[in-house]
């Protein structure tokens, strides 16, 4: 099926909330060469102000969604306290993971988080072993942020092995929060630049926004035209 195709449907689902994730200009390289893998996932949510843009210009309702406190974030952490349900978080390095807890427990009080870890394995076995711990505590929400196809391929592997409740790919969400609940100055949030600030704080994504983006948006307009055909 054509990738703009996949992705239009996959906004569709609103009613269908066990696994979640997000493209973004970087994540919809990968997206267009692994459908196979993101037809597992509920909602494909669009993060991204460019990819947004393109999506109304064919009649298709979105807004910019990203798993971060500009966006889902807040709302996922206070709906699973008001349903008191349990979260597990995996990803980043584990200063970062570390940091990001604790500043999650400062401004989420009584966010019940059963369980959270780096992310990354040391082999594939430490990967399957985590997964299995996973699945015995079961929790209510999980979110990942490894990174695509990574994030993905761990969310989708999890609900194979037996777990039943509502996953969110996270990107760079742990790392960005640790520094600070509020990642995204303020100016930066309200006028759609925080790509450039994250190029700011981290230099090394000029050549995803600057090489890969462009090619990236080339790419979508392209799958656009095709599905017309």
């Amino acid at each position: 099926m054509n990738p703009f195709e996949v992705l239009k449907q996959k906004q569709l689902n609103l009613d269908k909330r066990k696994l979640i994730s997000f493209i973004n200009p970087f994540s919809y390289l990968f997206f267009r060469k692994n459908l196979e893998l993101f037809s597992n996932f509920d909602l494909l949510l669009l993060d991204g102000i460019g990819l947004v843009f393109l999506m109304r210009i064919m009649g298709v309702k979105c807004k910019r969604q990203s798993f971060d406190m500009s966006s889902l974030a807040p709302e996922v952490f206070n709906n699973a306290i008001h349903e008191n349900h349990s979260v597990y978080i995996i990803g980043s390095d584990a200063v970062s993971i570390k940091a990001f807890v604790e500043k999650l427990k400062l401004s989420f009080e009584g966010l019940n988080i059963i369980g959270f870890r780096m992310g990354y394995f040391k082999d594939d076995l430490e990967r399957k072993q985590i997964i299995e711990k996973i699945n015995l505590l079961n929790p209510d929400v999980l979110i990942v942020g490894m990174g695509t196809p990574k994030q993905e391929c761990f969310l989708v592997e999890t609900q194979e092995k037996g777990w039943s409740g509502i996953g969110y790919s996270c990107g760079g969400f742990i790392h960005q929060t640790a520094k600070a609940i509020n990642y995204y100055p303020y100016f930066f949030n309200k006028y759609n630049l925080r790509w450039l600030y994250r190029i700011y704080d981290e230099p090394k994504l000029f050549k995803r926004y600057f090489l890969l983006y462009p090619k990236s948006i080339a790419l979508f307009i392209f799958d656009v035209l095709k599905s017309k055909l």
